[in-house]
């Protein structure tokens, strides 16, 4: 069954999937979204994807993104909105994402003796701290801050007590500004699991 729109192979949880949705959301490109079980996922998915993950995004005309920051920036480029592609985008995707993986998970990968990786993601955090007002480009919500919200917002729930009385306040505001609003309600809202036999879920605008 076809909606005729893109549609959005994504995961509720997902990081990457969450700051995919935050941009097709905030740039209003209504869309089919395709909740899936990364336990047994849809052979749909992996017949025009074959990396398995989400997010990945098909597009009317037959074109695919396949990683979270080229659907951003589809999205913003539809919408006329201005996009970053900066070193802190960077430096979250991997030497954060990566401190922040097995800060979340000891023991699952292989450790390195004397690494203490919830220090390794403060460096990140204070510079965070320090270019925030209130956002990361001034007064608005912009690309950059819906490409780190997701992660930093994974790594303040690891511990949430210890987080809560750390020296960082700017984003401590700046989480909640995002927690509290609209958009990210809609962006959280709970989908079944697709499968072709159901009806579309569309989101719509």
């Amino acid at each position: 069954m076809s909606s005729h729109l893109p549609i959005l192979y994504s995961f509720r949880r997902c990081p990457y999937a969450m700051r995919a949705r935050l941009a097709l959301y905030s740039s209003k490109i209504s869309h089919e979204h395709r909740e899936i079980n990364l336990k047994n996922k849809p052979l749909e998915m992996l017949a025009i994807s074959q990396k398995g993950t989400v997010p990945v995004m098909f597009l009317e005309n037959g074109d695919l993104l396949e990683e979270s920051l080229d659907i951003m920036k589809w999205a913003f480029k539809i919408s006329n909105l201005p996009t970053d592609d900066v070193q802190l985008i960077q430096e979250n995707d991997t030497t954060f994402k990566q401190a922040l993986d097995r800060y979340k998970y000891p023991g699952r990968y292989a450790e390195e003796i004397g690494i203490n990786y919830q220090e390794e993601c403060e460096y990140f955090l204070q510079k965070l701290e320090n270019q925030l007002s209130p956002f990361l480009r001034g007064n608005t919500i912009s690309f950059l801050d819906l490409a780190i919200f997701p992660f930093v917002r994974q790594f303040s729930m690891v511990n949430p007590d210890w987080f809560e009385i750390q020296p960082y306040p700017h984003i401590k505001v700046w989480l909640r500004s995002f927690i509290s609003s609209q958009l990210f309600e809609e962006v959280m809202q709970k989908f079944l699991f697709w499968t072709p036999e159901n009806k579309p879920s569309l989101v719509l605008f």
